[in-house]
């Protein structure tokens, strides 16, 4: 594996951590990669849009319930 393959991605996590999270350097740099990941967590989820919801409706519609 070359060396670019293996790198860490700092940039990253370094805008991740002091631009994100609005951390200074050394609280940036007393930090573990795992807790600056932690940290960020994973994306919100999107809203669910009118169009989306209407397809989704189509696909998985409701059965009739029983009188």
């Amino acid at each position: 594996m070359s060396a670019a393959a293996t790198a860490f991605p700092w940039a990253r996590f370094m805008r991740a951590g002091m631009g994100e999270l609005g951390l200074s350097p050394s609280e940036f740099w007393r930090s573990t990669p795992r807790e600056i990941a932690a940290a960020t967590g994973p994306a919100p989820p999107q809203p669910l849009l009118r169009q989306n919801l209407v397809s989704l409706m189509e696909l998985f519609p409701d059965e009739p319930q029983p009188d």
